[in-house]
């Protein structure tokens, strides 16, 4: 037995105590000069996953894999703890103490170690798996002996880098490439100066750079992108259903340039609708293994910021031959569902088809003809009667879809809206018209019975999943809504798993409520992630036993891949050999597509956040309305009726000293009594902004003073007049990804 052998046999003895590397080496008689050969062969051993070390430095055997759990880690923003994501599993609450070195974005193994008071199973890293930072952005903010220090503008990251630099970084932004990571540091070098710490544009470039979102497609891509032809020619309309004379349109936001579902309907003598969902053919032109197809792949999704849209696709597709365009030939893929009065489907058929949409309407115009405009009416008089009935089906169909349980996350949102230079200018709530309705129902309908089609004929599919909610989970979501007087009825165990309804009883009941959104946004967090699979396991929020996503190949890559196997299913080209090969692809598709999903969702929200400080930088020492949306040891979150979040630190409420009381989830003052629980309604004032950090601290009215506030006045990327800080309602529909 080598020495490397006898030092992990040694670890993993039953006399063995937890020990160092110092006490090691003097239980083992090691001699200085062989200190370093200890180290290494302990870091082996570490690599190999046979040994691991404690937060507190300790070296202990890696036993088996029971009691443990391997997934990524996602730090929390506003506070010093983390989740560990586990696929078809709850996530794992990690204490920051319990890291051990692990950064968000690891891909960690937790040792499970109880249960957390907010329901979760909690664990404590044990081993580092991979990295998942390799680029981190930030700002310089010290420097000494030869090294600058860079904070990372992610809130995530509980970590400094350090870059052997001179001091004249300091001020500096930058992206730093993480070279190499130690037990107590990080070590980087500069790979791009990020320019004026006051630009947004800077931040949103930080942001890009961080999530590793590809914004340049590569030569190869764009040269295959250009060789295809706008025009469909006759050969590739061949073999096709011709739907050309049929009354097909779009309808889609103001501003979309790239429409890949249009729509059609139809009455039957029999009294029964025949739906048409036309979905653009991308898989025509992406063929499999080209490098449109691998590039698509590797980015997975269309990212959507707030000054920009970075695309899954080059343009010459998503917004040419790809593009459903009114009065031009396009290659489609077809749902034709026969529906009835109950707003049940009794057959459809799945085609090739081509199609040769009549009109280009955005839901501003369907939603006000629907509503009587009369000039709209005799401008789009062919299609009147049409959009009536599209109108009437959406309703029975939304009713049946109610009545069986899905969960409507109707309540408010919101977007910011940003000028030519990329900074923000307004905070305006998103509306969901009839006519966003009408198309949600009609995309739910065909992702539905595409799935059902798919499990049925035993095909290799990637499934769109949703699995129901741990009991742990509910009974903390029930602890949080009581704090409204809410309950959710009825006992609630592993033996009686909760059904949908009764999380859309709740909806029901805050809807117009100043709670709405925080019960809305809690219960979206009780819930488990949905996810990409290549085994179908239903969807709980729908309330439905097979769902799929296939309605939008131009912006997500699962959509193209199940347009890829169902054309060759169609087509009779189908064997063994295919079938495998699809279901390796499926599988490899689902893992990937989730994990680039999860990606762009923090991007997008990371974005969101920092749009929504700078814009609020213009109003410190303005006054707002507020609703308590959470409490905390160190305070509490409150939230303005435009969305925008921030904390009232307990150094700052000066009129008592306040207790949590973690029992009821509210502050309590010692001396007077006072009470502040989660859905009370507060004024307060804006105190300071932290753009880098994407952090926003109130003050509560009664204990502002206008000496506060001076020292936190705005930089000059905040310092526009005219905005407005208001929630109030305004049609802005952006196109995005449908999270169901």
């Amino acid at each position: 037995m080598n020495r490397k052998e006898r030092i992990c046999a040694y670890i993993s003895s039953k006399e063995y105590i937890p020990l160092t590397a110092d006490e090691l080496a003097a239980v083992l008689c090691v001699p200085a000069d062989a200190r370093d050969e200890l180290n290494a062969i302990l870091d082996e051993l570490c690599g190999e996953n046979r040994i691991y070390i404690t937060k507190k430095r300790r070296y202990m055997p890696y036993e088996s894999e029971r009691d443990t759990v391997t997934g990524k880690l996602v730090c929390n923003a506003k506070g010093y703890f983390g989740f560990v994501g586990v696929s078809g599993k709850d996530d794992v609450f990690v204490k920051g103490d319990d890291m051990n070195g692990a950064l968000s974005g690891d891909e960690v193994v937790v040792r499970l170690i109880g249960k957390a008071h907010n329901g979760h199973d909690e664990g404590r890293v044990i081993r580092i798996v991979s990295r998942g930072n390799s680029v981190v952005v930030g700002e310089f903010y010290s420097f000494g002996g030869g090294y600058c220090y860079l904070r990372p503008d992610n809130r995530r990251l509980y970590t400094k880098i350090k870059v052997e630099a001179d001091g004249t970084l300091i001020g500096k932004r930058a992206a730093v490439e993480i070279t190499e990571y130690t037990d107590k540091e990080v070590f980087g070098r500069v790979i791009m100066l990020l320019g004026d710490t006051v630009s947004a544009k800077s931040y949103v470039e930080g942001i890009i750079l961080e999530h590793n979102i590809k914004q340049e497609f590569d030569e190869e891509t764009v040269i295959e992108s250009k060789k295809i032809r706008d025009r469909i020619t006759k050969k590739a309309a061949a073999g096709r259903t011709d739907l050309r004379d049929k009354l097909i349109f779009t309808i889609d936001g103001d501003h979309a340039k790239d429409f890949d579902d249009a729509v059609s309907l139809e009455m039957l003598d029999n009294g029964n609708y025949l739906l048409g969902v036309h979905i653009a053919d991308v898989t025509h032109f992406v063929t499999e293994d080209s490098a449109l197809d691998n590039e698509a792949f590797e980015r997975g999704t269309s990212v959507y910021l707030a000054d920009r849209v970075i695309p899954m696709l080059p343009e010459k597709l998503s917004n040419g031959v790809c593009s459903l365009n009114p009065d031009k030939d396009r290659l489609t893929l077809s749902a034709i569902t026969e529906i009835d009065k109950n707003g049940t489907v009794v057959s459809y058929s799945i085609e090739k088809t081509i199609i040769h949409s009549k009109a280009r309407m955005t839901y501003n115009n369907v939603t006000k003809i629907l509503e009587g405009d009369k000039e709209l009416r005799e401008e789009y008089a062919f299609l009147v009667p049409t959009l009536e009935k599209m109108h009437e089906l959406s309703d029975i169909l939304e009713k049946m879809r109610n009545a069986r349980g899905a969960i409507d996350f109707d309540f408010p949102e919101t977007s910011v809206l940003v000028d030519k230079k990329g900074e923000p200018i307004e905070i305006v709530g998103d509306e969901r018209s009839i006519s966003n309705k009408i198309i949600e129902e009609f995309m739910l309908t065909a992702n539905e019975t595409i799935a059902e089609y798919a499990y049925w004929s035993e095909l290799p599919f990637v499934y769109r999943t949703h699995e129901p909610p741990s009991s742990d989970k509910i009974e903390a979501f029930n602890k949080f809504i009581s704090h409204f007087g809410l309950t959710i009825k009825g006992k609630i165990d592993s033996d009686n798993p909760i059904h949908p309804k009764a999380l859309q009883n709740i909806m029901d009941a805050v809807k117009g409520t100043p709670e709405e959104r925080m019960v809305a946004s809690t219960m979206l967090h009780s819930l488990m992630k949905a996810e990409y699979k290549s085994e179908n396991l239903g969807h709980f929020g729908l309330s439905a036993k097979y769902y799929c996503h296939f309605t939008s190949p131009i912006r997500r890559y699962p959509d193209l891949i199940i347009h890829r196997i169902l054309k060759e299913f169609i087509d009779g080209n189908f064997d063994e050999k295919r079938a495998a090969h699809y279901t390796r692809i499926a599988e490899l598709a689902a893992q990937h597509s989730s994990e680039t999903e999860v990606n762009a969702e923090y991007a997008e929200r990371d974005v969101d956040d920092l749009m929504k400080t700078i814009y609020m930088s213009a109003f410190i020492g303005a006054e707002f309305k507020a609703v308590i949306a959470n409490t905390t040891s160190f305070g509490m979150f409150a939230e303005l009726e435009n969305s925008v979040e921030g904390l009232i630190r307990m150094e700052n409420m000066n009129g008592d000293y306040f207790e949590y009381d973690e029992k009821t989830s509210s502050l309590i003052g010692k001396r007077t009594g006072k009470i502040y629980r989660i859905g009370d309604e507060i004024n307060v004032v804006l105190m300071k902004t932290d753009i880098a950090l994407r952090q926003i601290d109130f003050v509560l009215s009664e204990d502002a003073t206008d000496g506060m506030f001076r020292k936190f006045k705005p930089k000059a990327i905040a310092e526009k007049k005219g905005r407005r800080t208001s929630g109030r309602r305004k049609f802005v529909k952006r196109k995005k990804r449908n999270g169901r």
